[in-house]
């Protein structure tokens, strides 16, 4: 059995995830109910969860505010969230588990399962602390990303990716060190989570580290060499944002 926690500000909202819980997810247990972050960190250290469903924004305060002020996190954490452009990107990028508002009950049952899978496989609470890390760091380069390979998750720093290859279903990473990591998502993904980061899609196959553009040749669309020698396509309809970027 795991036990929860639900930090929400909706009574609702509260309400109606409380009882989706026992009808369809039987083996998890609602220890408490906060509606704010000081109560919900009140709540986190007296009932030592194992799960916390974490509304991203309420009053006073959001859920990365309360994550701040836990040392060591030992729980896992299942965001809620109306949609938020920045919240969801930043959720994505350290592979962390969330549901949309209204709650679906398929995405609910997929986002338990996935916790109680990977309890098995790594440390507890390793998305949550990727997160938290990540918020804490000034330096976009210096940020993490958690790679879904096939057999788990890889974290790399942002620096350390030099660009990024459509492979179907599947994208490639190729980085600093030589490396090369075939992961579980599409390059559109990569585009969205990265595009502020200092990375830019070039062609519809590629997303590269400006920072480790070392060259281009001109050409009806041209050519970037980049720093490890690789030579990558530049779509004609992309040149002019590439080189304005310059």
């Amino acid at each position: 059995m795991l036990k929860a926690i639900i930090v929400e500000d909706e009574l609702a909202s509260r309400e109606t995830l409380t009882n989706y819980l026992a009808k369809y997810c039987p083996d998890v247990e609602v220890l408490a109910e906060a509606e704010s972050v000081q109560k919900g960190l009140i709540a986190i250290r007296e009932h030592q969860p194992d799960i916390v469903f974490l509304d991203v924004e309420m009053p006073y305060g959001n859920a990365f505010d309360l994550l701040e002020q836990i040392e060591d996190i030992t729980f896992d954490t299942i965001f809620v969230t109306a949609y938020s452009h920045y919240a969801v990107k930043a959720l994505n990028f350290s592979a962390s588990y969330y549901i949309l508002k209204p709650i679906d009950i398929d995405e609910l049952i997929a986002a338990v399962e996935k916790v109680k899978e990977n309890k098995a496989r790594m440390s507890q609470a390793f998305h949550t602390r990727i997160l938290i890390d990540n918020i804490r760091t000034m330096n976009a380069q210096r940020q993490k990303v958690v790679l879904p390979v096939l057999d788990g998750f890889e974290v790399v720093e942002v620096r350390d990716v030099i660009r990024c290859q459509a492979n179907g279903n599947f994208t490639d990473f190729f980085l600093a060190n030589g490396g090369k990591k075939m992961i579980c998502r599409t390059l559109k993904f990569y585009e969205e989570i990265l595009s502020d980061l200092g990375f830019m899609r070039v062609h519809k196959s590629h997303l590269i580290n400006l920072d480790y553009i070392t060259g281009y040749k001109k050409g009806r669309g041209g050519q970037v060499m980049m720093q490890n020698g690789d030579v990558v396509d530049v779509s004609p309809n992309r040149k002019q944002d590439l080189l304005d970027r310059f």
